[in-house]
């Protein structure tokens, strides 16, 4: 039996913050800007390419971020990334 003195490890109701204010979470908000220019980077470098030359790990981790990326930007212009990539990635890899 747990001593009377013992708080309740998990009890959250009537704990105050210990600053008394209550911060939040904070979000990490990218630039779009900088999002933008990494994005044409990217494309950049896969139309450049004549064949899909890149390791298989850089094409998995393009393939994952690219799109996640895009989710920065404005829905349209973001789609239009997306399918812009795609299309390189699909003419690499028929190459």
């Amino acid at each position: 039996m747990a001593s009377s003195r013992q708080g309740d490890l998990f009890e959250t109701e009537g704990q105050a913050d210990l600053f008394g204010e209550d911060f939040g979470t904070p979000e990490y908000r990218p630039n779009p800007d900088t999002v933008r220019t990494e994005l044409h980077k990217m494309l950049a470098e896969a139309r450049a390419a004549k064949v899909l030359s890149w390791e298989p790990k850089k094409v998995l981790l393009y393939r994952t971020i690219f799109p996640q990326m895009t989710n920065w930007l404005p829905d349209d212009e973001g789609a239009q990334l997306r399918f812009a990539f795609e299309v390189e990635i699909k003419r690499l890899a028929a190459a």
